[in-house]
């Protein structure tokens, strides 16, 4: 799995050709969750500031 960006312990990425909709999968400290490109989540679950971290990161303020 091609990893799109780290921060803040933060791991973003994304599997080629992966079932629809599009999205990425965020991990941390054990947590995973997949994110669409708007910043909602989809499946999984993150702490609220790991999330809101991701969230920034997709463009949604």
């Amino acid at each position: 799995m091609p990893v799109i960006s780290r921060f803040y312990g933060v791991l973003i990425a994304m599997h080629f050709n992966d079932h629809n909709p599009p999205h990425v999968h965020a991990k941390y400290l054990g947590y995973e969750a997949l994110f669409a490109f708007d910043g909602t989540m989809l499946e999984g679950e993150l702490p609220k500031r790991a999330a809101a971290f991701v969230q920034e990161w997709s463009g949604i303020h």
